[in-house]
């Protein structure tokens, strides 16, 4: 029975691969690995906490789960924008840690082969790339493609789990 279970792990991680939901922060498109993603929410009210960092917008009761909520803007040091009917939440798993993303919006989920995608451009350009796993092409667009591991330092998520343990 075992044998069996890994192969429909394995199946279906392959059917996953080079999959990436693609989202939008203003002019920008973002793509996240889908196998990181575990649902897609609108948004909801948001519990705010004390002492978090400004991006962290708080949690949220998600069928009797706690779950912290991350601005992606603020994170991202772009400047934030009121909520409307198309922003939403990313539910990912950063290190095994259910984690929401607030989003503009959600585009679609795109097959990128790696081919398509080129390393991120190296530290010595200025540009600062510990979040971008990869640049994507797809078609005439490109989209940043993130490393939901490195999403949070780990100060951060020891943050986020203190908190969390502390409802």
């Amino acid at each position: 029975m075992a044998e069996i279970y890994d192969e429909n792990k394995v199946l279906d991680e392959d059917s996953q691969y080079g999959k990436y939901l693609t989202f939008t922060l203003g002019e920008e498109k973002f793509g996240i690995e889908i196998k990181n993603v575990t649902e897609i929410i609108g948004i909801q009210t948001i519990t705010q906490v004390p002492e978090l960092p400004v991006y962290m917008k708080g949690i949220i009761n998600l069928r009797g789960k706690i779950i912290p909520v991350i601005e992606v803007r603020l994170k991202f040091k772009k400047e934030s924008v009121e909520y409307d009917e198309r922003t939403c939440i990313i539910v990912v798993n950063i290190k095994e840690l259910p984690v929401g993303l607030i989003v503009d919006n959600v585009d679609e989920v795109l097959t990128i082969a790696d081919e398509d995608i080129a390393p991120p451009p190296n530290n010595r350009t200025g540009f600062e790339n510990r979040y971008i796993k990869g640049i994507g092409r797809s078609g005439s667009q490109i989209q940043l493609l993130l490393d939901c591991d490195r999403l949070l330092k780990e100060d951060e998520l020891a943050e986020v789990l203190i908190k969390d343990t502390d409802y």
